[in-house]
């Protein structure tokens, strides 16, 4: 704990130094640079959030930087450099004697999925990266930079370590396939690592080399994604997959300064995405359609509003697009909005039940928008049960003690 306000007080020495505003397009630099000034000036209701984000990023010190070689087996490339995973829904046939070809169990994860692959480890570099770049913003504690760049080294770019800019044998079917193109979804973490990896710029720990390195490899993946096989395959998806691939095919087009082709995805998902997965009642059938609808509908939202904020890049407003007959952001939030209340019971027996208060910051992303009474009356009443949530952080301006109507957008 003594350690904690250490850090506290290391930040109101040298907060100064961090605080030109990063070039992010996940996160909001607005927000950020919000925050960092109001715990700067000793606002104690961010205090709680940023003393978790300390301790989340003292344990992700210890993070083992993880390589795509730590795997015991290569994809069916032969190449240890080419990412590899496993289908996590797909279970041994019991009828065939080997169990092949595997067969689809919705919902259930094969716990073998996760063994020996390489999406385990590349979700923790992902997450590990976010959070210490995070703390590094907002404390300038070095350690935390320098970890983070040394994980994004031998992840991305160290010629022994690095992964190759591809996804070909992403959730690979035994028996059926070696890769397919919904495994890209197990990279929509990446654009929280570009954005992460802009937070520790002014680190001598992330070199102008690195940046150009890795500017090099995000330009040779993004090739990938939208001329490769499976890139095509899952652009094509109509489910949460094609969602999530626009926020990476759109994220890498603004980071890449390609704004004609971000703003052309954007555009385009206004009809592809929204209008076509969102029915006029708010509802998202083919999530609904799953063993995990909640969870789904959730994790479909959040990458429509992953959307929107991007579109806020590249001049294209999804926050007020309402289609004639109803279909719009908020119409998809209202549908959910009142399971928040974790009494109130989701009317689809679902495998599993989501930790409802993700409904939190899309409450508190849509008031920086547009105004809406029944989001604002439920952020002010959930909010404050989550003090140390990492979303005060990034949201700092709609807290629920200072949130007025008339000051929304």
């Amino acid at each position: 704990m003594k350690l904690v306000f250490g850090f506290l007080s290391l930040f109101v020495i040298c907060a100064q130094q961090a605080s030109a505003a990063p070039r992010v397009f996940l996160f909001s630099a607005k927000n950020l640079e919000i925050a960092h000034d109001g715990l700067k000036q000793g606002d104690e209701a961010l205090q709680p959030a940023l003393k978790q984000l300390i301790r989340e990023a003292d344990e992700a010190l210890k993070t083992k930087p993880a390589s795509v070689m730590d795997k015991p087996k290569a994809a069916a490339s032969g190449d240890k450099h080419d990412y590899f995973s496993y289908g996590p829904y797909w279970w041994p046939d019991p009828a065939k004697p080997d169990g092949l070809p595997y067969i689809r169990r919705d919902g259930e994860t094969n716990p073998d999925s996760k063994k020996n692959t390489d999406s385990p480890e590349f979700r923790r570099t992902c997450a590990a990266i976010e959070t210490l770049s995070l703390a590094y913003y907002f404390t300038v504690r070095e350690a935390y930079a320098s970890h983070a760049a040394t994980l994004a080294r031998v992840w991305f770019l160290d010629p022994a370590t690095r992964m190759n800019p591809n996804l070909n044998h992403a959730q690979a079917i035994p028996g059926i396939n070696n890769g397919r193109g919904i495994g890209i979804i197990e990279a929509r973490a990446l654009a929280s690592v570009i954005d992460s990896l802009e937070l520790i710029s002014a680190s001598p720990s992330w070199t102008k080399v690195d940046r150009a390195a890795f500017k090099t490899w995000i330009g040779d993946y993004y090739h990938w994604l939208v001329t490769s096989t499976n890139g095509t395959d899952e652009q094509g998806e109509l489910n949460n997959h094609g969602t999530w691939y626009d926020v990476q095919a759109a994220y890498l087009a603004l980071s890449l300064d390609r704004m004609d082709e971000a703003k052309k995805i954007l555009t385009t998902g206004l009809a592809r995405r929204l209008a076509a997965q969102i029915e006029p009642d708010g509802s998202q059938p083919r999530e609904l359609a799953r063993t995990k609808s909640f969870e789904y509908s959730l994790f479909n939202l959040e990458a429509l509003f992953t959307c929107a904020r991007l579109a806020d890049h590249a001049g294209v407003d999804w926050w007020t697009f309402t289609t004639a007959d109803g279909r719009s952001l908020q119409a998809a939030l209202a549908y959910l909005a009142l399971y928040i209340d974790t009494t109130k019971a989701w009317p689809k027996k679902d495998l599993v039940n989501p930790n409802r208060n993700r409904l939190l910051p899309l409450f508190a992303c849509y008031l920086a928008h547009r105004k809406d009474p029944l989001f604002q009356s439920l952020f002010v009443q959930y909010a404050p049960a989550e003090p140390t949530a990492r979303w005060h952080l990034l949201w700092p301006e709609l807290r629920a003690e200072k949130i007025h109507p008339e000051e929304n957008r």
